[in-house]
């Protein structure tokens, strides 16, 4: 099933190149859960690969996206624009997390969204769930929402291109700074030309590089919560403790360093950004064959105005750091 989604993914965004694979494939994966005829296809007997698909291919995914990112290229956009993206990545994460939790966002939804805005979209969830253990379900309604902030920013960002007053490399800085998945910061800077989509991919792959200590900074907290919560039963801490930094973590940041050495083949780059593309659109598929919409919609006015808010707050603050910083 997940194999056949990623195929389909594939044939939307050849039909329609601004439509990244990914999305389309998170979309695919909502239809699937609620066609008539796959339906229960995909809650029975399809739901264990589909399960496998989400959480293990969304690892491997993670782990190659590491070989996106150099450390020279990051250095490379100066220190004022890292301190930019710095100061984003937070706003965002900590604004999101604090709104979702006033507004009675069930479960892990809100910390799941404020990490999928403020670092790199769906892998980004993904990768948090993990360390979380975070229900399906509030994984796949945050993946959705996300994706679909992210799709709408590919039609809309480029409309405010000149309006805002943003020269080529601003707006791509702004892009980059603002837009969620890389997929999606591509689709969205390339209207403006190379030298923007240059600079949106630079100033992406920073905020991409904060996935690995924002990851072991959740574990950390799980870890706390679940020794406090041993001592609260116990009296003393028991049980296994979560690892503070994940596998799938270590072997993204182990990819950072074997690309930021200089001596990865671009061959080699080129076959792991294809496998990782594939293995990402495997994984959003079966999120999205998770998702039910008549308990979304239960609390869709909510998780909609969270996901604007946030969306206004990312953009907002990336607006003004770029003006500052350039």
């Amino acid at each position: 099933m997940a194999v056949l989604g990623v195929g389909l993914a594939w044939d939307v965004h050849w039909l329609v190149p601004g439509v990244p694979m990914l999305t389309a494939s998170v979309v695919l994966g909502i239809v699937a859960a609620h066609l008539p005829g796959l339906r229960g296809v995909v809650r029975g007997i399809a739901r264990p690969g589909l399960s496998f698909a989400g959480k293990r291919l969304m690892r491997v995914g993670i782990v190659l996206l590491g070989l996106k990112l150099s450390l020279h290229d990051v250095l490379g956009i100066g220190w004022a624009t890292v301190v930019m993206v710095l100061a984003v990545v937070v706003a965002t994460f900590f604004g999101t997390l604090w709104l979702g939790r006033r507004i009675g966002l069930r479960g892990d939804q809100p910390l799941l969204i404020a990490t999928g805005y403020s670092i790199c979209g769906a892998s980004a969830i993904g990768a948090v769930s993990e360390v979380t253990g975070s229900d399906e379900e509030d994984v796949a309604t945050s993946v959705a929402l996300v994706t679909l902030c992210g799709t709408l920013a590919i039609a809309v960002l480029p409309l405010l291109h000149h309006p805002l007053g943003l020269d080529g490399t601003q707006f791509g800085r702004w892009v980059g700074a603002s837009v969620h998945d890389v997929g999606q910061v591509v689709a969205t800077a390339q209207t403006a030309g190379p030298s923007a989509l240059g600079e949106a991919v630079l100033v992406k792959l920073m905020r991409v590089a904060l996935l690995a200590p924002l990851v072991a900074a959740v574990a950390l907290a799980v870890r706390r919560r679940k020794q406090h919560d041993a001592r609260a039963a116990d009296g003393e801490a028991s049980g296994k403790r979560p690892t503070l930094v994940p596998l799938f973590v270590l072997g993204f940041l182990a990819m950072v360093a074997l690309r930021s050495t200089g001596r990865v083949p671009g061959g080699v780059i080129d076959t792991a950004q294809d496998v990782q593309e594939l293995l990402l659109a495997a994984a959003l598929f079966g999120l999205g064959s998770a998702v039910h919409l008549p308990t979304l919609v239960r609390t869709g006015g909510r998780v909609a105005a969270l996901g604007l808010a946030s969306w206004v707050v990312i953009a907002g603050a990336s607006y003004a750091g770029v003006l500052l910083t350039t």
